[in-house]
């Protein structure tokens, strides 16, 4: 179930004040959404095309959590978030 802008909201404060249950919950409503998304993004590519829907959401999230990594840049990529 996709949540309201009001329960992401209290999401987000609940997060913000140091509730790890509700940025776990927040984690997977954001993520379940990146991937809902992907799908129906990857569904009008080529049917010739790799990439899967995972790789593009894990791709996305990392640019979230890193404003400062360009979009495109190839190499080692430095995981500084825990991992779920």
């Amino acid at each position: 179930m996709i949540p309201s802008s009001v329960e992401v909201t209290q999401l987000l404060v609940a997060w913000r004040d140091g509730d790890k249950s509700a940025e776990k919950e927040l984690f997977a409503h954001v993520y379940r959404e990146l991937r809902r998304l992907a799908h129906r993004y990857m569904l009008r590519e080529n049917p010739g095309n790799t990439l899967q829907s995972t790789a593009l959401v894990n791709e996305a999230y990392l640019h979230l959590i890193d404003r400062k990594r360009p979009i495109g840049r190839i190499g080692p990529i430095s995981l500084d978030f825990p991992l779920r």
